[in-house]
């Protein structure tokens, strides 16, 4: 809650206009792009920028983490001239080994395991409108992937209640869901029944079917995730008050029908 509470003092901060708040005046942050991201790349370089901070964007085609370059040595030369960096990759274990080799810090963008910066914008969207996290439903239908595991971490540290709802043979990482059980605070649902999983949200949470790299798999997963779709019929079993939320981008039409 300490990062929520001053992502809240520092946008208040912002909004006034006061331009005086540079903490990271003279600071540069490199930004390893394996994976594109519109929504990713902007609010970090817009950020650091607005802090008095450099960002540099590193996209595919200027690093090839263990194809072009071992993974230690970009961490290592990267280090030399930033003073922070942001790495949005594929395999989890690429943030673990930069994290392991660089000697600054090393922020998580997103990986194939989970999406930490994702899921704290989206616990402060939820404050910022229905005024607290704790105490709140969040439902999310669809594939239990790496925004579910980043859900079932904040549910370890922050007290709310978390549904789950995907077909059979999508559920989130088991170790995961147990992490999140074992801490005792939240409460933990995983199930393949999405309209009771949604009784009563307060928000109701969707993505993608098919992830970047996983496009082969779309006409499967279409078939897969049928009845798991956001729609007027779902989300009328949600609370009086729920929001629908979505991660972008979305296949509008497919995994919602609801933001139309």
């Amino acid at each position: 809650m300490k990062i929520l509470d001053r992502a809240a003092e520092v946008k208040a901060l912002l909004k006034s206009g006061d331009r005086t708040f540079l903490p990271f005046k003279g600071k540069t942050m490199a930004m390893i792009f394996a994976k594109p991201s519109m929504r990713t790349r902007v609010p970090f370089e817009t950020g650091f920028f607005l802090l008095g901070g450099h960002a540099i964007y590193l996209g595919p085609d200027d690093i090839q983490m263990g194809k072009r370059e071992e993974t230690r040595d970009v961490a290592r030369v990267l280090s030399c001239y930033n003073d922070v960096i942001v790495a949005r990759v594929f395999a989890h274990q690429d943030i673990l080994d930069l994290a392991k080799y660089a000697t600054v810090p090393v922020i998580n963008g997103l990986t194939d395991y989970n999406h930490p910066c994702q899921i704290i914008a989206d616990a402060f969207t939820i404050i910022e409108h229905i005024g607290q996290l704790e105490g709140t439903k969040v439902v999310y239908v669809g594939d239990g992937n790496n925004i579910v595991h980043s859900w079932l971490l904040m549910a370890s540290v922050i007290p709310f209640h978390f549904a789950c709802a995907c077909p059979k043979g999508f559920e989130p990482d088991a170790k995961t869901v147990e992490r999140a059980q074992k801490a005792g605070i939240s409460k933990i649902e995983i199930t393949n029944d999405p309209k009771e999983a949604v009784r009563g949200a307060d928000v109701v949470y969707s993505d993608v079917w098919a992830s970047m790299g996983q496009k082969e798999e779309a006409a499967h997963r279409r078939k897969m995730f049928e009845g798991f779709r956001v729609d007027e019929d779902i989300m009328k079993l949600a609370g009086p008050k729920a929001y629908f939320m979505h991660c972008l981008p979305a296949e509008r039409g497919v995994e919602d029908r609801w933001c139309h």
